[in-house]
């Protein structure tokens, strides 16, 4: 009896943060779920179960593979360049070519993006990127263009600008774990290699890239899981238009939701959603294990 106290006392003590867990995700996890198989719950007065009547149309709906499309080339790009940007200005700030006090100061202004939120950044681009916003103005002043561009409202130009957008906004969190992790590499693997007759870009391949893959991998597909649920700034950029050019599958999911009241379909593309983050959350768990042991 008491090795069976013994091992219960555990979870008597997570229980109040188990109880919450599953009252604020898993329940409304199993009802979205539940209402994916039902024609329009919530409209409906006595819904009727459908089935995978409701999977079928949304992943035959033209709109939604658009927006899956979208979804992808938006979060792949941000993805890569916040790696690329984030390692870049890492191994900048890491460097000591320069002084403390430049370092200090690029700091200040290379985390500037991650301070505000995605309300302002959307607010502050649509100003810039405005017909007659400091973009347009200086694009025109040097001569490489000869009007005003519509960077939101071009179907040509409307996914890469906020694609652009959230990589500008995203790259310092890749900056500042990237740079933790430099600033923890031991210096006697540097030392060995320049021994061992190792330049420059032979150290960064092969002590620097080796020592950062857990946190790259890390970095990347928790990157990955916000990316593809992003949905403020689209929604205050350019809601997913022109013609669904910059819709992605948040914003699609919304408007099935709350423009046409599709409730049923809106829980199936939900839950699709929620299939991809955990299909990536899979392979990051995993990760995770891999470097604990």
């Amino acid at each position: 009896m008491h090795k069976v106290t013994k091992k219960l006392a555990p979870f008597a003590y997570l229980s109040p943060t188990l109880l919450l867990l599953a009252v604020l995700s898993l329940l409304p996890i199993a009802m979205v779920f539940s209402y994916s198989f039902l024609n329009n719950v919530v409209m409906e007065k006595n819904p009727v179960f459908v089935g995978i009547a409701n999977y079928i149309e949304i992943l035959t709906d033209a709109v939604f593979l658009q927006a899956l499309y979208n979804t992808l080339y938006f979060t792949i790009l941000s993805v890569v360049f916040h790696l690329i940007l984030g390692l870049a200005f890492a191994t900048l700030l890491n460097t000591k070519l320069i002084s403390p006090l430049a370092r200090a100061l690029f700091r200040v202004v290379y985390i500037l993006p991650w301070v505000f939120t995605a309300t302002i950044i959307a607010i502050l681009w649509r100003l810039m990127l405005s017909p007659n916003g400091v973009v347009n103005y200086m694009l025109n002043e040097v001569g490489l263009a000869s009007g005003p561009v519509e960077f939101l409202s071009s179907r040509q130009l409307a996914l890469p600008t906020v694609t652009f957008i959230n990589i500008w906004a995203g790259y310092p969190f890749y900056m500042v774990s990237l740079l933790a992790g430099l600033q923890g590499i031991p210096s006697e693997l540097y030392e060995a290699g320049r021994i061992d007759g190792a330049n420059g870009p032979q150290l960064f391949r092969f002590v620097t890239l080796p020592q950062l893959r857990p946190i790259i991998l890390s970095l990347a597909m928790l990157d990955f899981i916000w990316t593809v649920q992003q949905f403020t700034l689209i929604w205050m950029t350019t809601g997913g238009g022109p013609i669904h050019v910059t819709e992605m599958l948040s914003t699609f999911t919304y408007k099935l939701a709350f423009s046409s009241y599709e409730f049923g379909l809106a829980s199936t593309s939900a839950f699709i959603i929620l299939a991809i983050c955990m299909f990536v959350a899979l392979f990051y768990v995993r990760q995770q294990r891999a470097a604990d042991e």
